[in-house]
């Protein structure tokens, strides 16, 4: 059960004893506001081997299927969907690529056989928005660590019992955004944390992608009903992360920074209907029903520190794909979607125009990730929107394996996903400001600064002899897809 109000007031009335504690020396492992202990930097034991059970193998989760077997050091023991046909194609990527073949199961409720397994380390969840929640809290519960698809939480409620349940249970809890490990989003957290941009004061994120076609139509990726009811039902943000999360860890929120409020406003819904009217036959039920959700959502976040963050959210509009990524110092600026960046060789003479494509170029090669310079072409191989995926688990599964903690936590969760429902509160309200709460009950202060990761190479045998070139790109074994396809 959630932490009743009254509680989570005494907890919050009780935060500086906490704090205290932590200034003056004293902190064991355990202590926390919780009720087990904060989860900031908290490490499990070392793993040999990860073993994993997937949960959810539609389009996104059979992609996570295919990468895992390429990860090293991992094994998918269990797969789980409430459809058959898609259990078989995942089981059949095993068949083919002779590898061991996976416990299935099959229905609605199976999943909570799987998180009920004895030899079983991590739950990957890859399911629905709705059941996120659901199949999240019930495999922390079974002492499962816990990582979960994009948004991982839809209401406050569901924030604070991640929180909550991760506490209590001492198990890790993360969201896989996957934006975090692309090539330009890691590149500008290594721009941010040389100093070149100086103090970060204002950043801009979005997640704007022309999903017509299967938010109205349903004609993409086999999902039918659920993302157009999110649409045809909501307004704010239903999907902040792409394009938050990054920002967010370059600008040390939940790590010396905290969200305060924000205000969210969204346009009318002109495309989305109008796309409707001329893709749809003449009497569709979907003709009938006027979607809630505006074409373009735009929020604005103040930090309690005083910074800002904008982030959008438009899948209605024909327009190309961008997350923006746009940072900005007192001393310069970087952005993407085209990556551009620039900053004062002087103090005082301003940046009037963006470095030009010869220096543009020398900034992306002498501010490369280290990720990205040691595994990036056999990500691109792998595949996952570019590589970024593959990156990702190759780097939970890291940390997993050496006893690190893992990159991000349940309060990063919380705070990112708490502005579903904060952005459509204010939207409904006539985009009146709403107080975003502190999940970490002030440990913010105390946390450590989102590092630069990286991986030791010497631990890790990337060579996947075991698959063929073909068996790499895992975006042409998705149903429908054309091989080389990129999805966002």
């Amino acid at each position: 059960m959630a932490m009743n109000a009254g509680r989570r007031e005494f907890l919050k009335g009780t935060a500086w004893m906490g704090a205290a504690a932590v200034a003056a020396g004293c902190c064991t492992e355990r202590f926390g506001f919780g009720l087990g202990g904060a989860m900031q930097g908290f490490a499990m034991r070392p793993m040999k081997r990860v073993r994993v059970g997937v949960v959810g193998v539609g389009g996104r989760g059979l992609g996570a299927v295919h990468r895992l077997t390429m990860v090293p050091g991992v094994d998918v023991v269990a797969l789980c969907d409430k459809k058959p046909e898609r259990v078989d194609l995942g089981l059949n990527w095993f068949r083919e690529n002779k590898l061991p073949i996976p416990a299935a199961y099959v229905g609605p409720e199976r999943y909570k056989a799987l998180c009920e397994r004895d030899d079983l380390d991590v739950v990957y969840i890859a399911t629905n928005w709705e059941m996120h929640a659901p199949i999240g809290l019930y495999a922390l519960r079974n002492g499962k660590v816990t990582f979960i698809e994009v948004p991982s939480a839809m209401t406050l409620d569901d924030c604070w019992e991640f929180v909550e349940t991760s506490e209590k249970f001492r198990i890790p809890c993360m969201q896989l955004e996957n934006c975090v490990y692309g090539e330009i989003e890691l590149l500008e957290l290594n721009l941010v944390r040389s100093g070149v941009l100086g103090e970060i004061v204002h950043a801009e994120g979005a997640y704007i992608h022309d999903l017509r076609g299967l938010n109205q139509t349903a004609q993409m990726w086999g999902e039918v009903e659920w993302r157009y009811a999110e649409n045809r039902d909501h307004k704010g943000n239903r999907y902040p992360t792409h394009g938050l999360v990054p920002l967010c860890l370059a600008m040390d929120i939940n790590r010396g920074d905290r969200f305060d409020y924000l205000v969210s406003l969204e346009s009318t819904n002109a495309n989305s209907e109008l796309y409707k009217e001329e893709h749809l036959p003449k009497g569709h039920p979907r003709l009938a029903e006027n979607a809630a959700m505006g074409d373009m959502n735009t929020t604005l976040v103040k930090t309690l520190l005083g910074k800002s963050i904008m982030v959008q959210h438009d899948v209605a509009s024909p327009r190309p794909y961008s997350r923006i990524q746009l940072i900005t110092g007192t001393k310069g600026a970087v952005g993407d979607y085209p990556f551009r960046v620039g900053w004062e060789d002087k103090n005082g003479t301003g940046v009037h125009k963006w470095f030009d494509a010869k220096r543009t170029e020398e900034v992306r090669a002498k501010y490369a990730h280290p990720l990205w310079k040691k595994v990036g072409e056999i990500a691109k191989k792998v595949g996952g929107h570019g590589g970024m995926d593959f990156i990702m688990d190759l780097r939970w599964a890291y940390c997993l394996q050496n006893g690190l903690p893992l990159d991000m936590d349940v309060y990063d969760l919380a705070a990112t996903c708490s502005l579903v429902e904060l952005t459509e509160k204010s939207v409904r309200s006539g985009s009146k400001p709403q107080s975003v709460p502190d999940f970490t009950r002030g440990n913010w202060r105390y946390a450590q600064q989102f590092g630069i990761m990286d991986i030791d190479m010497s631990k890790v045998d990337l060579s996947l002899a075991k698959h063929d070139d073909a068996a790499l790109d895992t975006s042409a074994r998705l149903p429908g897809a054309k091989k080389g396809a990129k999805k966002n």
